[in-house]
């Protein structure tokens, strides 16, 4: 099971309130120290990771905002329409 950031965070501080109240002895000492450093690589590590991941993000924004905005579609010209031919409304023909 991978350790998170959260629970090796927690575990160092345990360790480090441990060599504060000099309940460690000498031989558990080396172990714990091992074991911190061990925790901090893991943080330091997990921090890089977080930072790359965001850096990429910021990248891919960047790259969005200096795309060309798209070109609106040229306006279509007016259609003509046909000239109205006169209507004979006396009921007659138009001959």
């Amino acid at each position: 099971m991978e350790t998170t950031y959260r629970d090796a965070i927690a575990e160092l501080e345990t360790i480090l309130r441990a060599l504060e109240t000099d309940t460690v002895d000498v031989d558990e000492l080396t172990a714990r120290v091992q074991r911190s450093a061990t925790l901090i690589r893991l943080c330091k590590q997990k921090l890089r990771t977080a930072e790359d991941a965001i850096d990429r993000v910021f990248e891919n924004l960047d790259q969005d905002e200096e795309l060309p905005e798209p070109e609106a579609p040229a306006p279509t010209p007016p259609t003509k329409r046909a000239p109205k031919t006169p209507r004979d409304t006396s009921g007659g023909l138009l001959f």
